[in-house]
């Protein structure tokens, strides 16, 4: 372990990223010495970012759009994770191999348990709106926790059906036209798309049929509350929203670079909020 780690997130934009709030509030809260910082990477300095990184002027760090695929064919090891859904986001270094891993999955899976305990054990059929990058993620966590029955509907329903078939069963795929009748069959509803997010169109989704209990998650954070979530807590389900996703999914990052496991806390979260209200 370095004696000052040198942390990143690379993006390209990647100003509005709010990775150095997290980990610089972890950096604090440890009293550790190492820093966390935004670097913009065009895609065209890539490689020229991972020689540093492999060099070890930086210890290890975070990857955002529009990296996460590209960054794979750099690498000499690629976790279970990343693999399965086709992205990596958290990078280190291990002597002179270049490693990476996707720790979405366990973001949201951590999230959901912290919020809803036992949810796997009394979830029988996951409705997952979206068939992109996040999409993929929560379908892997889901069939790590067993799920019977994981259904899938997106508007273009050929990349529901490149999902369906890269992961197999359970996942079926339905069409967008279902929505309305599939909402009375989940006891999860997952919206993976960016439908709802501050300056995007609404997630037009008839929840009339929703069931009392039914968890009604949003990866969505920007708003904090998405309509989505309002309409759900309305008609008895349980709303469960995107920021918490983004904070367990930072921890086995931070655990790696600076060799302490660090808690997602009300303090973190608050700061978190003040933050995206801020804006």
């Amino acid at each position: 372990m370095p004696a000052s780690p040198r942390c990143f997130v690379i993006g390209h934009p990647v100003a509005h990223s709010r990775s150095p709030l997290i980990h610089g509030g972890w950096i604090a809260e440890h009293s550790l010495s190492g820093s966390y910082e935004r670097i913009d990477v065009a895609p065209a300095d890539l490689p020229t970012f991972m020689a540093r990184l492999r060099s070890g002027e930086l210890t290890g760090g975070n990857v955002t759009v529009p990296h996460k695929e590209a960054v794979m064919p750099l690498l000499d090891q690629i976790g279970e994770a990343a693999r399965a859904i086709g992205a990596v986001n958290t990078l280190w270094r291990e002597g002179d191999r270049l490693c990476g891993d996707n720790t979405d999955a366990a973001g949201f899976l951590s999230h959901l348990d912290a919020c809803v305990p036992h949810w796997d054990a009394r979830t029988d059929a996951a409705l997952v709106i979206g068939a992109g990058g996040a999409a993929r993620a929560v379908c892997h966590g889901l069939r790590l926790r067993g799920l019977s029955r994981i259904i899938v509907v997106n508007r273009s329903q050929g990349r529901a059906d490149d999902l369906a078939q890269a992961f197999g069963a359970p996942l079926e795929v339905r069409r967008w036209t279902d929505l309305p009748d599939l909402v009375g069959e989940a006891g999860l509803i997952v919206n993976t798309t960016s439908l709802g997010m501050k300056g995007q169109p609404p997630l037009d989704l008839d929840l009339a049929a929703l069931r009392p209990g039914t968890i009604v998650d949003d990866i969505v954070y920007v708003p904090l509350k998405t309509a989505l979530l309002e309409e759900a807590q309305r008609r008895g389900g349980i709303p469960v929203d995107g920021l918490g996703m983004l904070l367990h999914q930072a921890v086995p990052g931070f655990a790696r670079w600076f060799g302490v496991t660090p808690a997602v806390t009300p303090a973190l979260r608050a700061r978190l909020e003040a933050d995206i209200l801020g804006h």
